[in-house]
């Protein structure tokens, strides 16, 4: 019996942090610096992540504070955010830019939820099309010879471990991420 299920629990894990960093873009009505991850600006010529030029904090629970290094930036900063499309609103001052995340009503937390679902639901399309792969490839390695039909069905079984492991982790994501939301 020899299938090495390494590269198997390699993509789920990618599929986990897929996931993971999808649920970041995800605003809540709670300020989280995660959200700006995905902001770039020109700065110096070149486009650069917000967070290599300047420091983020959260000021209190629904503001952001960005500070930039060179101060000549907080406008680029202010318009970066705003393009981004966060729906979040941004105010500048002398020392850097304020991010404030709205209130969220009714029909937008509906939306958001949905949003959450339909990404949990991709993650585990990808979830499954790993296992029929694998499986697939089990199934050869018996039609080959290389395995028996008694390996075949404890590899198969070793594999559903893995798979409903990963499931359990995605679930819990979902979870976590629609209670926060629901918040």
């Amino acid at each position: 019996m020899s299938y090495d299920f390494s590269s198997f629990k390699k993509k789920l894990q990618g599929v986990e942090e897929w996931l993971a960093s999808e649920y970041t873009g995800v605003r809540t009505g709670r300020a989280t610096p995660a959200i700006l991850d995905n902001v770039y600006l020109e700065s110096y010529g070149t486009r650069t992540p917000l967070k290599h030029v300047a420091s983020i904090a959260i000021e209190d629970a629904r503001t952001i504070r960005v500070a930039p290094w060179d101060k000549s930036q907080i406008k680029g900063i202010e318009k970066a955010i705003g393009e981004a499309n966060l729906g979040l609103s941004v105010s500048s001052d002398t020392f850097g830019v304020r991010v404030f995340f709205p209130e969220l009503t009714a029909e937008r937390r509906t939306a958001l939820l949905k949003i959450v679902g339909d990404k949990m639901e991709h993650a585990r399309v990808s979830v499954r099309s790993e296992r029929d792969e694998v499986w697939s490839e089990i199934q050869l390695q018996e039609r080959d010879g290389e395995i028996t039909e008694d390996d075949k069905f404890h590899l198969k079984d070793e594999m559903q471990k893995f798979v409903d492991s990963s499931n359990a982790k995605l679930e819990e994501m979902s979870a976590r991420k629609g209670k926060e939301i629901a918040e």
